[in-house]
């Protein structure tokens, strides 16, 4: 087996040869463990020119070195005045440390099998449903040349017992969590096991109880997942053929999406999203989530325009639009966009049905003539009780097999199609009112798989106007969308990825 490589950007492998760097801690630098070999830890280039191989108790977010002097890197604690920190850091700790007891569960637990043990036993895969019962398969004594024979089982959220008696073996604890099996007879002994039950009695929704396993001087453990299995939430068969002229002629477009927006004060672009999508798509449903002050009248067949407070926000918007799409995928635009035959929808459906991705992005193309995917690398790395290290660089992991314009990414652009349920499942965090993008695919990360498909282009309404031309519309707008200086947008952004998230700082190109 060849010697691990740094990972690279876009999937590649490091570059060049390795040096050498020893391993932290211990009896100094490169020292071995006492009576065996010095061991090293290598550093590869694949993680800009520093990643380690080998992780540290600790993360800093040093900037790389740019062309033009260095990457920005941003310390969360900074946004709050040095006499809160210890404080918050408590508070933070003791939330994070409830937070690990409801997530982690003991199928985590690292089990390191024996070498050249005699104990045979599942290493995964047996499940029981909370409070019911499921036989233990696998389980055998291979060891031969004994006068007797005798195995043990004990566990801790249940109780075991066997579901026949085979002649010639003793059993003691059945019906308890320690159950003894011994037999003069090998044979014996291991027709007995295939018969061990395992019965839950301590409830919980999605845990493991570790098993220990052990004969005369071996010992082994295994889990048994506890847990009821997620319910499924199906969608119903689309009716055959697409009402609205499906130009790929696959897909029921209207039964599979509805097209989610959320709008400020900019009714004219309003409208011309809308009219956009009915030239190629005039059944689809469209929800219209709007907290401006004097709302205006949206009229139209499938067309739903709910109200909020004034001002509400950003991902509150997003929030209300997602929460009434009835649909197995929801398109997310802006109210400035324009649809185009380039905004073609049944290929990024065709994407999902295809794939594990749960959602997928296109691309914004701007008046200019420039197109944007926005695709973003998102990497979390552990920090110790200081918090994580978040790291964002521009770029994808790897292309999307079958699919040549498209890429697995973790963030992508304003402009996507996902699955409702998993949007719903990460959510948008209402505190954030202004300006937000980016943390909704950081609060998806381990949850949302992602790509971006530069195939599928959407227009972006021209934000070129003389300031003096602006209507008053537009400059209220703008008061709002791009916050002064002084507002507390990004002081409230780096308060939540300290304390919600537990991230120390972040650096990013």
């Amino acid at each position: 087996m060849g010697a691990p490589r740094g990972g690279g950007d876009g999937g590649g492998g490091a570059q060049g040869g390795c040096r050498r760097r020893a391993l932290p801690g211990g009896a100094g630098a490169g020292a071995g463990v006492e009576g065996g070999p010095h061991a090293w830890a290598r550093s590869g280039r694949g993680d800009g020119g520093r990643g380690r191989l080998l992780p540290r108790n600790g993360c800093s977010c040093e900037a790389e070195r740019q062309l033009f002097g260095q990457g920005p890197g941003v310390d969360f604690a900074s946004a709050f005045a040095p006499s809160e920190r210890p404080r918050l850091q408590r508070q933070r700790e003791h939330e994070y440390r409830g937070y690990r007891l409801r997530v982690q569960s003991p199928a985590d637990r690292l089990l390191i099998v024996p070498a050249n043990s005699p104990l045979e036993y599942p290493a995964q895969g047996v499940e029981v449903r909370p409070l019911q019962t499921v036989l233990v398969p696998g389980l055998s004594l291979q060891a031969t040349g004994r006068k007797s024979y005798q195995v043990n089982l004990t566990a801790t959220m249940g109780t075991l017992a066997v579901a026949a008696v085979v002649e010639g073996v003793e059993l003691r604890g059945e019906g308890q969590p320690h159950l003894s099996l011994a037999a003069a007879r090998l044979d014996h002994l291991n027709r007995q096991l295939q018969f061990v039950t395992y019965t839950n009695t301590l409830f919980h929704p999605d845990t493991a109880d570790i098993v220990q396993f052990s004969t005369d001087g071996h010992d082994a453990a295994f889990a048994i997942r506890i847990r009821h299995p997620p319910t499924p939430r199906l969608y119903g068969p689309s009716p055959p053929g697409d009402s609205d002229g499906d130009r790929d002629g696959g897909y029921n477009i209207t039964a599979l999406v509805t097209i989610a927006t959320k709008t400020f004060l900019r009714y004219d672009k309003l409208r011309g999203l809308i009219a956009s999508i009915r030239r190629f798509y005039p059944s689809v449903t469209i929800v219209v989530a709007d907290d401006s002050q004097h709302p205006e009248p949206l009229q139209g067949p499938h067309l739903e325009h709910y109200l909020m407070p004034f001002g509400k926000g950003w991902f509150a918007g997003r929030n209300l639009a997602v929460s009434q799409v009835t649909t197995k995928y929801v398109l997310w635009v802006d109210d400035d966009f324009i649809f185009t035959p380039r905004t073609r929808l049944e290929k990024l459906v065709d994407v999902l049905e295809r794939t594990s991705l749960d959602l997928v992005g296109g691309a914004v193309r701007e008046i200019t003539g420039y197109t944007t995917t926005y695709r973003q690398r998102l990497s979390v790395r552990g920090g110790g009780a200081g918090g994580d290290c978040l790291r964002t660089r521009p770029g994808f992991h790897h292309r999307l097999a079958g699919f040549p314009a498209c890429v697995v990414t973790d963030g992508v652009v304003n402009f996507f199609l996902a699955r409702t349920d998993k949007v719903r499942q990460v959510g948008f965090d209402p505190r954030l009112r202004r300006v937000a993008h980016l943390e909704f695919f950081i609060d998806g990360l381990g949850v949302l798989h992602v790509g971006s498909c530069e195939d599928v282009v959407v227009d972006h309404a021209s934000k070129l106007a003389l300031p003096w031309r602006r209507t008053e519309g537009e400059r209220q707008y703008a008061r709002f969308r791009y916050p002064s200086a002084r507002d507390d947008s990004l002081r409230l952004k780096h308060h939540l990825f300290f304390f919600k998230n537990r991230f120390k700082c972040m650096v990013g190109n």
